[in-house]
């Protein structure tokens, strides 16, 4: 779990990164808002596109060679923005690092699914999903000091070297994931045997009760495209979040680059304590469903306060407070439903299906955000746009979902023979 972390840690750090280079990478290619939306939301283009066929190749390859790959291909990538100099090479540049990096996310989460019985991965992803938190706590105040004293370092611009700071660690820790991972539990030479067998019964148990159904056909199933049209929702939110949260702060007078990175951590830290707490008790009271919508709900709050407040920056810092809390908590708690519904090759496609859908979220809400500030000179409306999504999020996640979903996990006794 913790290499997870940091693993993913740098995958979400390029989320962050790009928001922070986005004054000066304007400034030195020319971009105006729609075009840095329509390139940031590039990324989420190729991810994608490759994002189902990435899953299944992890199905088949395992998940210790091919997340390696993943993490080598976009860190190098991520690097490479140092030689973009025009429009069209930061549109194609951001598509391949996307391509690249398709699948990771939603392959870590069925890896998880292979370690963990249901009654605990409310916990562990949420210890999975605290990289996002740590991205903007430690990501955020990094990146400003990145660009307020490292721009000029030899010859190179702030942003350049926020870029490589995101890039080169990932290749290094794509080789300590090589060396490091275990596929499975059977490969997993640091458990006893009878850990080995306690996990496995209760994994296969589980399986059993909701059945082995093929990669094809877990595509089709009603419940996993309402999942992924739900999760896009909850992306429309994230991204509102991630792409523009320090030119909010900025706008509203949040001060010199370092410190609109250290205001920026702030979000993040709560949602950090929301995902820490509302982990444990999702798995205590196995209420999934009514977790996600309440923390959408206090997601669309924020949102609201967010575009009535954007020019009191302690008003604003404590909306984006709330609205950090909801977002950022909704989305561990989220990724304990669809292992409810998929086992085995069904649940690599499926959860891969998901995230697609949902990763199209961060296509709309760049774009829309970028659009609407530069034909109204303010991003009020669109923060009020993604704050009524999200109340019809928790609409659809307290009504529509089939009774699959709706049930409630509970923790399974182990038998008496596995506890001797």
């Amino acid at each position: 779990m913790p290499l997870i972390i940091v693993c993913y840690f740098f995958a979400f750090f390029d989320r962050v990164n790009i928001s922070f280079a986005k004054a000066s990478l304007q400034a030195d290619l020319g971009l105006s808002n729609t075009a840095y939306g329509f390139g940031a939301s590039l990324f989420v283009v190729g991810y994608v596109l490759f994002e189902v066929p990435s899953n299944m190749l992890l199905y088949r390859f395992g998940a210790r060679r091919w997340i390696a790959r993943i993490m080598i291909s976009w860190g190098l990538g991520t690097a490479a923005m140092v030689f973009v100099q025009s429009e069209w090479q930061f549109y194609t540049l951001r598509f391949v690092i996307g391509a690249m990096e398709a699948g990771f996310a939603p392959g870590i989460l069925y890896y998880l699914t292979l370690w963990f019985p249901k009654s605990h991965r409310g916990r562990m992803t949420s210890v999975f999903f605290l990289a996002t938190a740590f991205s903007g706590i430690i990501g955020a105040p990094m990146s400003g000091l990145i660009l307020n004293y490292m721009n000029g370092l030899h010859g190179l611009d702030g942003w350049k070297w926020l870029f490589l700071a995101g890039g080169l660690p990932c290749v290094a820790l794509g080789v300590v994931v090589l060396l490091r991972f275990d596929d499975s539990i059977d490969h997993a030479k640091w458990l006893s045997t009878d850990e080995r067998r306690l996990i496995s019964v209760q994994l296969e148990r589980q399986k059993n009760q909701i059945g082995e159904r093929s990669a094809w056909r877990s595509l089709l199933m009603p419940g996993v495209l309402l999942l992924g049209f739900i999760y896009f929702l909850i992306q429309i939110a994230s991204y509102g979040l991630n792409f523009w949260t320090p030119d909010l702060i900025k706008a509203a007078g949040g001060g010199s680059a370092s410190a609109i990175g250290f205001l920026t951590a702030i979000p993040y830290v709560c949602g950090a304590i929301c995902m820490l707490i509302v982990g444990r008790l999702s798995d205590a009271s196995g209420e999934r469903p009514r977790f996600v919508a309440g923390l959408i709900l206090a997601a669309a709050f924020g949102f609201f306060a967010t575009g009535i407040f954007n020019n009191n920056v302690l008003l604003l810092i404590g909306a984006l407070a709330v609205l950090g809390g909801g977002v950022v908590a909704s989305i561990p708690t989220f990724w304990t439903l669809p292992p409810k519904i998929l086992t085995g090759a069904g649940a690599a496609s499926g959860i891969a299906l998901i995230n697609t859908l949902g990763q199209v979220g961060g296509i709309v809400s760049p774009i829309m955000v970028g659009s609407v500030k530069d034909l109204t000179g303010s991003t009020t409306p669109a923060l009020f746009v993604i704050g009524s999504l999200c109340v019809f999020c928790a609409v659809l996640l307290l009504t529509a979902l089939p009774r699959e979903l709706k049930s409630k996990d509970f923790h399974p006794a182990p038998s008496q023979s596995l506890r001797r």
